[in-house]
């Protein structure tokens, strides 16, 4: 194989690679975002006191927290799935146990898939099956010979081609992915329709180099199929890159990075104001210091100190909070994110946000479910079956204020309705509001309906299997 050809990179992929460690350096945070030297740099500050700023100013995450939120609503509810004619397959339960042969289960892999994806804009997983000699489905099942999972990151996916079938569906006819990389050589991986081949190049980095291509192994596609799945965070215009939850977030994140900056230097420069003074005065710093200059010293040459104004400090802290109102704006997570000092207030704008989430959360999930159904697919294939099964994830995200909830209906229980159903029911959403537990709200509803009732300002009882209305009046 042409080591140029290896060596290749998509012109989408030098287009977007910048915009991708960008993104992934803003999840990190701590030393990885800061490392990217993403603060802006003053003129003429030195290098030194460029780092020295960039050691001294802290990193807000927002991009993680919004990653992570978006991830626990979409895990909350595991999605169901009927694996058709697989079911009963004996290395299907080992696949679910251990989807990836590093002893994480399917559900955990899909949920890293997500949070890539949620980050990139999309994420590659392989459906790959190990080479072996076994004649057998029953040797095969004795070493656990099986297919897994290995999941791709963009970066890693530096070439592809698609192209259009009869029928008009595009598809996926060769794929060129690094699996391993350091400063001497790299492992690449060449997936097309006829085989599977795996290449070690020497000085791959290097544009120019006369480092070697050799061929470390090669073995037919049994599936005659690539097996790779590009799953999409939301789909962009350009296949197959995905629209990332950061594309806003990430760049509102590293504003408020560098007006952190400022507000430390604020800070610093209004406590320890600047002595202006000849190379003749002896000064030091300190509280109760004390400066001596010489007697001939001409008068409009005496030492001063330059002091900037604190005021500024509200401005910038107003300008961060409105920055974070736009992150939760953008990511409609104002009442997720918020605090009590800046929650929104009305029920209206309230229950139009958790809509606006809910509505992106299920189409994130559509696309989950999708990229799913072409991952069970592949693994049927390599099984030698035909995916006939069906996934199923969560179509609503029930994302309500608990608490305004759990309020609102302490008030209502609090009007004095004399409706025997009505406080039932109350009493019904009053425990779903604060138990998470579906078998113990069906024994409370099953207490509450089973309860004696209230019949206008008296009180009912069985007795002997009759109801009979008693004199005693209803007390608080």
């Amino acid at each position: 194989m042409d080591r140029k050809f290896l060596t290749s990179k998509h012109p989408l992929w030098n287009a977007n690679i910048a915009n991708w460690e960008f993104y992934i350096r803003s999840y990190l945070g701590g030393n990885d975002y800061k490392n990217g030297y993403y603060l802006h740099r003053y003129i003429l500050e030195s290098p030194e006191e460029y780092d020295q700023r960039i050691r001294h100013t802290p990193v807000d995450n927002h991009c993680k927290n919004v990653v992570q939120i978006y991830t626990s609503f979409l895990w909350r509810v595991p999605p169901t799935r009927d694996y058709g004619s697989l079911d009963g397959d004996p290395q299907l339960e080992s696949f679910i146990n251990d989807a990836d042969l590093d002893g994480r289960s399917f559900n955990t892999v899909m949920r890293e898939v997500q949070m890539n994806a949620s980050i990139y804009g999309n994420c590659w997983v392989v459906v790959d099956k190990p080479q072996t000699n076994t004649k057998t489905r029953a040797e095969e099942l004795q070493q656990d010979i099986r297919p897994y999972i290995s999941i791709y990151t963009p970066e890693n996916i530096v070439n592809w081609n698609y192209r259009r079938a009869t029928s008009g569906r595009f598809y996926l006819d060769m794929l060129l992915l690094v699996e391993d990389i350091n400063a001497d050589r790299a492992i690449v991986k060449l997936f097309t329709e006829e085989s599977i081949a795996t290449y070690e190049v020497e000085d791959y980095e290097k544009e120019y180099a006369d480092g070697e291509a050799k061929l470390i192994e090669e073995v037919p596609n049994p599936i005659g199929r690539i097996p790779a799945v590009n799953v999409y965070n939301l789909r962009g215009n350009k296949r197959p890159i995905g629209i990332s939850d950061l594309a806003d977030v990430a760049f509102l994140q590293q504003s408020i990075y560098n007006d952190y900056s400022e507000k430390e230097q604020l800070i610093r420069l209004a406590n320890h104001p600047s002595l202006v003074k000849t190379p003749n005065v002896e000064a030091s710093a300190g509280a109760g210091s004390i400066i001596e200059i010489p007697e001939d010293l001409q008068s409009d040459l005496k030492p001063y100190i330059i002091q900037p104004s604190g005021q500024n400090l509200d401005g910038i802290m107003k300008c961060i909070q409105n920055k974070i109102d736009a992150i939760d704006r953008i990511t409609h997570m104002g009442s997720v994110r918020g605090t009590s000092g800046n929650q929104i207030s009305s029920g209206i704008a309230l229950q139009t946000e958790f809509q606006l989430l809910n509505a992106k959360l299920s189409e994130k999930a559509d696309y989950l479910e999708n990229s799913e159904d072409q991952i069970w697919s592949l693994f049927a294939m390599w099984q030698d079956k035909d995916w006939d099964g069906q996934v199923d994830y969560p179509d609503t995200f029930d994302v309500r204020d608990w608490a305004n909830d759990l309020q609102f209906l302490q008030m209502a229980k609090s009007s004095g309705i004399k409706s025997e159903t009505f406080n039932k029911e109350l009493d019904k959403q009053i425990a779903e509001a604060v138990i998470d537990d579906d078998q113990m709200i069906k024994t409370i509803n099953d207490e509450i309906d089973s309860a004696r009732g209230l019949r206008g300002q008296f009180r009912t009882t069985e007795v002997e299997g009759q109801t009979v209305g008693g004199e005693e009046e209803e007390t608080n």
